[in-house]
């Protein structure tokens, strides 16, 4: 369990499932694993606890270019919890394939890949080579619940 220690490593706690708000639900799987490859829903932000993590707004208005990366890099975990629970063992990543990440983005706020950059640096610094990965960075008008960024992904898996 290499990628677990690494996580330890670095004083990185992965959290349980997301705790939506009240009244919300969310009909879909987290991770859906066809064949070799689990496709990760869109995750966001999440404290150790499993609420969602804040800041919340646009980037470039109600949060900065440096709490939209560090939201990235909370949901870099975030997502890592699931796949966890639902492979067994994060070793089982034989590649992360590609990655979709949406920033919440004030007008004129043009420096998404920097933001995304926040998930796709934990990623390769955790896997390596494993985590290289295709990658788009876009802006959005608006996100569920305010969240600066949402992420998604697909990764190849070892039976």
């Amino acid at each position: 369990m290499q990628i677990e220690r690494r996580l330890r490593d670095l004083g990185l706690v992965l959290p349980p499932p997301v705790a939506p708000p009240p009244g919300v639900r969310l009909p879909f799987a987290p991770v859906r694993v066809v064949g070799d490859r689990a496709y990760v829903s869109g995750h966001g932000p999440q404290n150790p606890d499993g609420s969602i993590a804040g800041p919340f707004g646009k980037v470039g208005a109600e949060v900065t270019l440096e709490e939209g990366r560090e939201a990235a890099r909370l949901t870099a975990l975030s997502m890592l919890g699931s796949l966890a629970r639902e492979l067994g063992d994060l070793d089982r990543i034989t590649a992360w394939v590609r990655v979709f990440g949406m920033v919440n983005s004030a007008p004129g706020f043009a420096s998404q890949p920097a933001v995304i950059n926040g998930f796709s640096d934990l990623i390769l610094e955790l896997f390596g080579d494993v985590g290289a990965h295709a990658r788009s960075a876009v802006g959005m008008a608006e996100l569920p619940f305010n969240l600066p960024v949402e992420l998604e992904a697909e990764v190849q898996v070892a039976p």
